[in-house]
């Protein structure tokens, strides 16, 4: 008896665990992304569009994370987009980010045309990743590769 209660308490404790974590990541599309950032309470947004199958995207999120905590008192957001499939949200990313324990806000873009939602973020991104799109008031920065920590820290500063 003792025994399946504790499988029982375990199996509800994933059960919440998992749960709840899910909603860590969130959905949106192009339109619902531009909203976020307009109607943000944020000064600056760094947007980085990554995917869990980018070597060189998952090597740089540590520094997305250290930029968003080291300046949190700045009014930063570090918006985490991922470029995975969306069939792919529960099977690769929100595991993904929970291994990582990523603190910045994720989002899974969803959106069908990678050519027209490409063409919105900024008409000189040929799709690569990673990228990162940097927003303070009307300026906007768009810069399609990977970073270091000091590239990124300047790259934010200089906005």
């Amino acid at each position: 008896m003792k025994n399946k209660l504790l499988k029982i308490s375990f199996l509800l404790f994933l059960l919440f665990s998992i749960k709840g974590y899910n909603q860590n990541v969130k959905l949106l599309n192009i339109n619902q992304l531009n909203e976020r950032i307009k109607n943000g309470k944020d000064s600056t947004y760094v947007v980085n569009f990554w995917a869990t199958w980018c070597a060189p995207c998952i090597k740089e999120l540590p520094h997305f994370e250290k930029l968003g905590a080291e300046h949190k008192s700045e009014k930063v957001a570090v918006l985490l987009v991922s470029l995975d499939f969306k069939s792919k949200l529960e099977s690769n990313v929100i595991p993904f980010v929970k291994r990582k324990n990523l603190q910045n806000e994720v989002f899974l873009l969803n959106e069908s045309n990678p050519q027209e939602f490409i063409d919105r973020i900024d008409p000189s991104w040929s799709g690569s990743i990673p990228a990162t799109l940097f927003i303070k008031n009307d300026k906007r920065k768009f810069i399609e590769s990977e970073f270091t920590y000091e590239q990124l820290l300047t790259e934010y500063k200089k906005l």
